[in-house]
């Protein structure tokens, strides 16, 4: 699984001319779904993103990474994005086969969205396999890969 986690003072996603998920401060998170992903993927994945100290206490100069979304009651954009998977190697066109079957992804899409839900945490969605347009307003500018490989058991 891999997330680009993005700070963000706001974030918006548009389908057909329609604003289907918008946010103010909190994290704009890109995922993308492997085909060997599992809820042991899901679940790292979640601590990560709710967790990561990414924001700086109000008032402080200098000390930017202080406080979780989750302490600062900020709200998630969750897009779906299986490029995050393209293999841009060989060729002149990605490969994507390391991206789970749509159906397969969209189902664990939908349950990484229900996980972080029971953080309490406003979370807003794009609208799995359609055609998207994202408009992020970058804090800082902060953009992290967070990349969780499944395990072997």
């Amino acid at each position: 699984m891999r997330v680009i986690i993005q700070r963000v003072k706001s974030s918006q996603v548009t389908v057909n001319g329609e604003i289907i998920g918008k946010i103010g401060r909190g994290l704009n998170l890109l995922v993308g779904i492997a085909d060997t992903d599992t809820d042991r993927e899901l679940d790292w994945m979640v601590r990560k993103c709710l967790e990561l100290r990414l924001f700086p206490n109000e008032g402080e100069v200098g000390e930017r990474w202080q406080k979780s979304v989750q302490e600062i009651n900020g709200e998630l954009l969750v897009v779906s994005q299986f490029t995050l998977y393209g293999d841009c190697r060989k060729g002149r066109r990605p490969s994507f086969d390391r991206s789970a079957a749509p159906q397969i992804a969209e189902e664990l899409y939908n349950r990484f969205i229900a996980k972080l839900r029971l953080s309490g945490l406003r979370v807003e969605t794009g609208k799995f396999g359609a055609m998207m347009q994202v408009s992020i307003e970058n804090d800082g500018p902060v953009t992290l890969l967070l990349e969780q490989e499944a395990l072997s058991s």
